[in-house]
């Protein structure tokens, strides 16, 4: 029986939440509710200021050497619905407002170089919506 060892990452999971967090704080900083016409931008500033700092994270020391890792970031904004309190998840007032959300991803790689990490910004409720983001990172070497 084989033994896995723990995967490596490309950087430490608390460095991964904070790039998201500040990644999606800086997207809906303006943002007072869900904009269809915004969230486009929103999506795309969010995973290029991931993959930004992942890179800059990741980046060899040597020029001439080649990343260690490359990157895939998947970010999903959700309208939260809006609904009659009385109508509410469980008669809660506190669920009005919520839709189920379920996403799943997986994978065929190798488990000790390879990963993925998701994130759920924990700002976005005050502004009527969810934000997943999910980081997948593939080794190189």
């Amino acid at each position: 029986m084989a033994v896995e060892t723990a995967p490596t990452l490309p950087v430490p999971i608390e460095d991964l939440t904070k790039v998201a967090n500040e990644a999606c704080e800086s997207a809906l900083k303006s943002c007072e509710s869900y904009d269809h016409a915004q969230v486009g931008e929103w999506n795309s500033q969010i995973i290029n200021h991931i993959l930004k700092a992942l890179i800059t994270a990741t980046a060899p020391t040597t020029p001439s050497t080649q990343p260690p890792y490359r990157f895939t970031v998947n970010s999903t904004i959700v309208q939260q619905g809006l609904i009659d309190k009385s109508a509410a998840a469980e008669g809660a007032a506190s669920n009005t407002g919520k839709r189920g959300m379920h996403s799943a991803s997986g994978a065929f790689w190798d488990v000790n170089r390879d990963g993925m990490w998701t994130f759920k910004y924990p700002g976005a409720e005050e502004r009527g919506l969810d934000v997943v983001v999910s980081v997948t990172w593939f080794a190189v070497n």
